[in-house]
């Protein structure tokens, strides 16, 4: 007698064929998923193909496909092949679609045309988020990452790399060259397979060489002498590790502290944080429907202007000043040693004396005053001072808003603890889901399409997971009534 537990016989025909309803759960994530869709206005927020035509073949309804890519997001599949096979295969997906199994061309062509209308509806489930009192909360965390575009480094080119690409080449095509020579003076027994052997090599590099000048030619006309062949662009740009660097895109992302949902995300090709403070503040701010925001950010957001807009518009930031000045390490005092007494508009140094504004300039746009005293070279404390005739210390006309901001930040000493426990923690959960690839998509124009669908899959989970399955259909049918 078996003691095993036995399927049934795959040749026993069903006289009573099962519902497809009846293999998915009341709590299974994907009712959520064609509750949230059905409850869109697809037309409005700018799919195409919502009014089918009326002469040709049938086309598939956008809400088809869009319930297809959302699922495939929270299920970590983003290849339009792969969720090809899934229709054919997955009965949640059966369920979700009504058994229909379009192929890879029409699905991939969905996402690439509709960028506009699965944004707005990344927006959209953030506006639900904010009727669910889940961004209540006010305070933001802003923060960029490097995430890998489709385009291999070896197909990265910047003048150093190709000046070191062609040293290399000229270096092979040398020592062929002096084994060609070698073989010719001793003839050895296989002297005819060898040299046909490392002609074949020469030709080879020669034609990479010739290909290096073209792409030499291209690299001049590009405005940041940075050429990309398979995605024009992606960038290489420089990661936290020492020495090392992707080919890829920055992301920027506003993730709620509270309950680390994704409220603003943007996709720029540079490497650095600087000028998109306000940007992201200004969309954080917008999606969670508040007049007053605190956004923090870390010191890569540091930049006077960004911060002075912020401050005009009633966003209060919280980034802290990157220590650009050696003086502190070496020993001497730096400027958060100065006192600024605003009635005077003079500093006082550690020895007690003023310094006297005495000439301003505009460096980039701004306007800088510089201040100094002349009793600097008597001064007993010179030395941990400056190694100069007098200590200048030079301040922006708009400084006071960044000493605002830095009292702030002395008054919540765990801002920066508080930033890097909910953006890591989005950071890590989207890479972890990306895997290796990262970005499919191709250019500025598409790769925010593809961040917004890796958003919403991110946000639906997380929903789900603070509120609940019921909850959330709950809102979902609210939000769609």
């Amino acid at each position: 007698m078996k003691r095993f537990i036995e399927g049934q016989d795959r040749s026993q025909v069903a006289l009573l064929p099962e519902c497809l309803d009846d293999y998915i759960a009341e709590d299974n994530p994907i009712r959520v998923v064609d509750a949230f869709v059905e409850g869109l206005d697809l037309a409005a927020m700018g799919f195409e193909g919502v009014t089918p035509a009326s002469t040709g073949r049938p086309s598939y309804a956008p809400a088809v496909l869009l319930k297809i890519y959302i699922y495939g997001y929270l299920n970590r599949i983003q290849s339009s092949r792969r969720l090809e096979r899934e229709c054919q295969r997955n009965v949640e997906l059966m369920w979700l679609t009504g058994r229909l199994a379009p192929d890879f061309k029409t699905i991939a062509d969905f996402r690439h045309d509709n960028g506009k209308g699965v944004r707005n509806v990344f927006r959209r489930f953030v506006s639900i988020c904010r009727q669910l009192k889940l961004l209540s909360q006010g305070v933001v965390a802003v923060d960029g990452s490097k995430f890998k575009a489709v385009n291999n480094r070896d197909r990265n080119f910047t003048p150093h790399k190709l000046a070191k690409r062609m040293q290399q080449i000229d270096e092979s095509i040398a020592r062929y060259m002096d084994a060609l020579d070698t073989a010719d003076r001793t003839q050895p027994a296989d002297f005819e397979a060898k040299t046909t052997r490392l002609q074949d090599k020469l030709v080879k590099l020669r034609k990479q060489m010739q290909r290096l000048r073209e792409v030499e030619t291209e690299l001049r006309q590009q405005p940041d002498e940075q050429l990309s062949l398979t995605d024009p662009d992606a960038r290489s740009m420089a990661t936290s590790g020492r020495g090392t660097g992707i080919v890829g895109y920055n992301v920027q992302l506003a993730a709620d502290t509270k309950h680390h949902l994704i409220v603003a995300h943007d996709v720029i090709n540079e490497g650095h944080d600087r000028g998109c403070l306000w940007s992201m503040a200004q969309r954080a701010r917008e999606a969670v429907g508040k007049d007053k925001l605190q956004v923090i950010a870390d010191r890569g957001y540091f930049k006077g202007p960004e911060i002075l807009t912020c401050e005009q518009a009633g966003i209060k930031t919280f980034v802290p000043k990157p220590m650009t000045s050696n003086a502190k390490a070496e020993g001497r005092f730096s400027k958060a040693d100065f006192i600024y007494i605003a009635r005077d508009d003079e500093y006082q140094c550690p020895a007690g004396q003023r310094l006297r504004r005495h000439h301003s300039s505009v460096e980039n746009g701004l306007r800088i005053d510089t201040y100094y005293t002349s009793v600097c070279p008597q001064c007993p404390l010179k030395s941990q001072c400056t190694t100069g005739q007098e200590r200048r210390v030079r301040r922006w006309e708009h400084e006071a808003v960044l000493d605002a901001m830095q009292a702030r930040l002395d008054r919540k000493p765990n801002a920066m603890k508080v930033r890097r426990r909910t953006i890591e923690h989005v950071f890590g959960t989207l890479k972890h889901w990306m895997g290796s690839t990262h970005f499919l998509m191709k250019t500025l124009e598409h790769v925010p399409t593809e961040m917004s669908l890796h958003a919403l899959a991110y946000n639906l989970k997380r929903v789900m997971s603070v509120v609940g399955i019921a909850k959330t259909m709950k809102a979902m049918k609210l939000a769609g009534a």
